[in-house]
């Protein structure tokens, strides 16, 4: 099977939009200002009433392609349906079989799924056939992903990994935290694609180790997180260094109004596939508000947390997380804290551990929301209630994914009911309401929740040894013998193994 993949599109004019940007986001005026293009509606004419604060989607002018059933429907390279099958990978998702079409016939793709829903296929699957065939020169990728952390950043790159390499792509993973010399380096070597976080690829971009002329196919993923978080100068920036006639594909689990300012600017008709931000969770995810008395809210939340099986634990700050921490430790349950306080090694340490079991508590700031997938994790408690409703779906989009089941509880003590009502109303979700105290049979029959054993634990944390030259194939994993344990205090991280 001979077919060519490239980046080329018609010509198409986005000069008319820079006015879209400027207004109440505070972030207009950061991205150069365009003239001299003719002004394109993009598909936006009279649109429906917006619903729970999200913007309304735009019309599509033209007609998108059918949803597929299968990968064998798609036109992509054999090496990428071969791979699938290795990957076990055997039917679309949703939002995978409605974009993919259209997306690898180069159109412009608006996502909007929660989190698990499967995008980051749906959008790699059409980067990586498009981009097969074709070589980056140093410093000048092909392809760009932009994230808003650092783990949905790693998560990204571990999944299309193997796709990339089937056919012969290269992947360069552009974070904070990490050696920006060796970041440097993979992009002098020529990677064809970039995933990144902002920050960091500006910084890049700044020191002359990156230039965005060749990108052709650029994806936004999260891209309401990263307007949370104040990227959205930067992005802006950054998407009026790419190539102008490329392709923009931009995915969210949902949409406001800063998200609908990207659309507006950058997708040009773009095809349209919404999934409402609650609607997947109906049938494979349980949401409970346990009512407790503040008292009795640590005892409840220590026996959670003693249940057999995974849960990750939500709290509002850094010093929360660790006091919580130490606290289950003492009590004997093997936990970990996660917050932006923590290294990126350390981080990244944390969550293996909490993948292979090692930990089975997982302690988190919003910094875990997005960007973590752990299998069979059926359980996310949010100790404290998020204050917005995008924030309790994407701590909840932990569990319950790629079709699995799950639960999402949060503990609610007398004066947070009134807001806690409002934000699940916002959120579109009818949660089960149940006044529970630690000890009780519906606190265990809803979380599994029983009595910690009291003996202390310490985590140890598992060190590779480095091989020796030679010792070990390239690119073929150690054997588990070949890891030691050492001490840590309190919650891993008082050493650095």
């Amino acid at each position: 099977m001979n077919r060519t993949y490239t980046n080329d599109r018609p010509a198409r004019s986005r000069d008319g939009r820079a006015d879209a940007g400027r207004g109440g986001s505070g972030y207009g005026s950061q991205a150069p200002r365009r003239t001299g293009g003719p002004v394109r509606s993009g598909g936006y004419g009279r649109r429906p009433a917006a619903v729970q604060g999200e913007f309304a989607l735009p019309r599509t002018i033209t007609p998108a392609l059918p949803a597929v059933e299968g990968f064998a429907d798609l036109d992509m390279p054999e090496q990428l349906l071969a791979e699938l099958g290795r990957q076990g990978v055997s039917a679309p998702f949703p939002i995978q079989g409605a974009t993919l079409p259209n997306s690898l016939a180069g159109r412009d793709v608006l996502g909007r799924g929660r989190t698990g829903s499967g995008k980051t296929l749906a959008f790699g699957l059409a980067l990586l056939a498009r981009t097969a065939g074709q070589r980056a020169e140093p410093r000048q990728p092909l392809g760009l992903i932009l994230v808003p952390t650092r783990e949905l950043a790693q998560q990204v790159t571990d999944a299309l990994t193997p796709y990339a390499r089937s056919v012969r792509l290269r992947l360069a993973t552009v974070v904070g935290g990490m050696s920006i010399g060796r970041q440097a380096s993979a992009l002098r070597g020529g990677a064809e694609v970039v995933v990144a976080t902002p920050g960091r690829l500006k910084d890049l971009i700044d020191r002359g180790e990156c230039r965005l002329n060749h990108v052709g196919i650029t994806v936004l993923d999260e891209a309401d997180q990263m307007a949370d978080m104040g990227f959205m100068p930067q992005v802006t920036a950054l998407l009026d260094q790419v190539r102008p006639e490329g392709q923009r594909m931009l995915f969210s689990a949902t949409l406001d109004r800063n998200v609908d300012l990207l659309v507006r600017r950058y997708l040009t008709d773009p095809v349209v596939h919404s999934v409402d931000p609650s609607a997947g969770a109906v049938t494979t995810m349980e949401h409970h508000v346990l009512h407790v008395h503040g008292a009795d809210k640590h005892a409840a939340t220590t026996e959670i947390a003693a249940r057999d099986g995974r849960v990750i634990m939500f709290l509002d700050t850094k010093h929360a997380v660790d006091r919580l921490t130490q606290d289950l430790l003492n009590s004997g349950v093997r936990a970990a804290a996660l917050h932006g306080g923590k290294s990126q090694p350390q981080r990244t340490r944390t969550l293996a551990q909490f993948k292979t079991g090692h930990v089975t508590v997982l302690v988190a700031t919003n910094v875990a929301a997005r960007g973590i997938h752990v299998d069979n994790l059926d359980l996310v408690v949010n100790v404290d209630p998020p204050t917005d409703h995008k924030d309790y779906l994407h701590r909840g989009g932990r569990t319950a994914r790629a079709g699995e089941s799950g639960s999402v509880v949060t503990l609610v003590t007398p004066n947070q009911r009134r807001g806690m009502v409002r934000l699940m109303s916002d959120a579109g979700i009818r949660p089960q309401t149940t006044q529970i105290r630690s000890g009780d049979e519906a606190l265990n029959r809803i979380t599994g929740a029983q009595a910690p054993s009291g003996i202390p634990v310490v985590i140890t944390a598992p060190v590779v040894e480095r091989p020796k030259r030679n010792a070990t194939p390239r690119g073929r994993r150690r054997p588990a013998s070949a890891t030691r344990r050492t001490p840590v205090r309190q919650s891993g991280f008082g050493a650095v193994a």
